[in-house]
């Protein structure tokens, strides 16, 4: 805000691409990330809890900082908002809110939140002392992480009014309830009959027919033949278009929808397993080991594909067979394997 003489006053105010847009931009994205619709459907925590439980079992060589817990929470927190903030202490402390201030778009310091049982608690800390973790970073804000709901927020909307109005056609809708001619008579009466057929499974009920004359004119020619007013819900096409969302929401999140047949067999299962490791949360866990490594000192790796077992371990074990009886027989040739061996990714 600059002053002018006498009693004359300017503003200066950022617009378009300017810093208090970016905010703006920024943190209505965060909230929006956090509260990204299907969060609590089954397909989505069946997603997460394939996340936490694969982060969970990693091995994590270079510190003992990272523990089973705290990667977990890794996991389930990078499912569901895309983004992990641990303060660095004399062992990680997971933070539930935070906000941070940055140069060149990389943070240089952090205001965080800390959960506590009697109320939170809120600390200020360098960038160097803060675990960040974030996937599905933009360009424009290279600093915020989003979710993968959030970057399927179409799929995601789609699945909740589906289910929504699914639950409420359960509801309300009257399913298994049937119209039955029934003569002239007093509402009293009616109700009472209504109540009669009820809970009478598999008894005969005798009721007089309606072929009567009632207010002097003639019944109706079909003697109670009932009307059935279940909605006929197979038309609407709500199951296909349910079961693509689901399948939608399973390929965001890396897993194969395959694995939630009915039918799957075991090859299909591995290979689902195999696809969710090595294409999702592997490249998510060498950005973990990164950051790990900038902020600890020290180089920090960080593997789910030996613990998860994600891999043919029957072709390998052919592979590695057919190799080495190929080391020997080069070897009694004189010819040095090494270079043929690269080209099948053999390695130390």
């Amino acid at each position: 805000m600059a002053w002018r003489w006498p009693w004359q006053r300017t503003e200066k105010r950022a617009a378009a691409s300017g810093f208090t847009a970016e905010i703006i931009s920024a943190r209505e994205s965060y909230i929006s990330g956090r509260s990204g619709l299907a969060e609590l459907t089954a397909t989505a925590q069946s997603c997460i809890s394939l996340w936490e439980g694969g982060f969970a079992l990693a091995d994590v060589v270079g510190t003992s900082l990272i523990d089973r817990r705290s990667l977990a929470l890794i996991g389930r927190s990078l499912a569901l908002r895309g983004e992990a903030v641990f303060l660095i202490r004399d062992r990680l402390v997971p933070c539930a809110d935070w906000d941070l201030r940055t140069r060149d778009g990389a943070p240089t310091a952090y205001r965080v939140s800390i959960s506590e049982a009697g109320g939170g608690t809120t600390q200020t800390a360098l960038a160097a002392e803060v675990l960040h973790f974030r996937i599905g970073a933009d360009s424009a804000t290279p600093w915020l992480g989003s979710a993968p709901l959030r970057r399927a927020s179409l799929t995601a909307e789609l699945l909740n009014s589906l289910e929504t109005a699914l639950s409420e056609v359960f509801e309300y809708a009257p399913i298994g309830s049937l119209i039955v001619p029934y003569p002239e008579s007093s509402e009293t009466d009616m109700e009472k009959m209504g109540r009669g057929f009820r809970g009478r499974r598999g008894r005969v009920l005798l009721r007089e027919s309606v072929n009567v004359q009632a207010a002097g004119g003639p019944a109706p020619a079909a003697d109670w033949k009932p009307q059935d007013v279940t909605p006929d819900l197979s038309r609407s096409g709500a199951q296909e278009t349910l079961a693509a969302a689901r399948e939608a929401i399973s390929m965001a999140f890396g897993v194969l929808p395959a694995l939630a047949y009915r039918q799957a067999q075991g090859p299909l299962v591995r290979e689902a397993q195999r696809h969710l490791c090595q294409w999702t949360l592997q490249p998510i866990a060498e950005l973990v080991g990164e950051e790990a490594s900038a902020k600890l000192g020290g180089k920090v790796t960080v593997d789910l594909t030996r613990p998860l077992q994600a891999y043919d371990a029957g072709g390998r074990a052919r592979a590695l067979a057919t190799l080495v009886q190929a080391a020997a027989q080069a070897k009694e040739a004189g010819i040095d394997i090494g270079p043929f061996a690269n080209l099948v990714d053999w390695a130390e």
